[in-house]
């Protein structure tokens, strides 16, 4: 049951004359309808013998499927069920005789989002990798000042001189 659309109905087996006022016609006794499709046939800009019939309300959907699923219509048995939502070839849920360019302007923005995502996340990489060797830089500094001291330390302090000698004779 997970991705019904309770409130739209498939409606299958239409005859060749039905066009979408008369599915509406056939329909509105239920209650209001919100919207009523009849897919067209690209070749043939016929329909392809099903519609979709939308109610405002899901109790008149209801109503409707359990009055019109095996009824006549024009001659023709009709079948009506809780309509699926149907994927077409842009990617989004919709009508499948919406043209694949409808949701184009959406397709844009996710690239465009996509695109600024990726450029800030280099730039804060190469911001991280800047900071880290400046961080470096200053260690290494910091290093190389602490030996400086040591020496000029070394340098005033007579007990420090001697400490430097002996080290060295250890070393050595």
């Amino acid at each position: 049951m997970k991705g019904l659309q309770k409130n739209t109905l498939y409606v299958g087996g239409l005859a060749e004359e039905v066009n979408e006022g008369i599915l509406h016609a056939a329909f509105i006794p239920f209650g209001d309808i919100k919207d009523v499709k009849t897919p067209l046939d690209q070749a043939t800009q016929k329909h392809r013998s099903f519609g979709f019939v939308t109610f405002l309300e899901r109790e008149d959907a209801a109503a409707a499927m359990d009055n019109m699923d095996g009824a006549e219509l024009y001659g023709r048995v009709l079948t009506v069920n809780y309509a699926l939502p149907e994927k077409i070839k842009g990617g989004e849920v919709g009508w499948a005789a919406q043209p694949i360019w409808a949701d184009a302007d959406t397709w844009f923005e996710r690239q465009q989002q996509e695109q600024e995502m990726q450029r800030l996340q280099s730039e804060q990489k190469a911001a991280m990798l800047e900071a880290e060797e400046l961080h470096r830089k200053k260690l290494a500094e910091d290093r190389d000042g602490e030996k400086d001291e040591e020496a000029d330390s070394a340098k005033g302090d007579p007990m420090a001189m001697a400490e430097a000698q002996v080290l060295k004779q250890n070393a050595s």
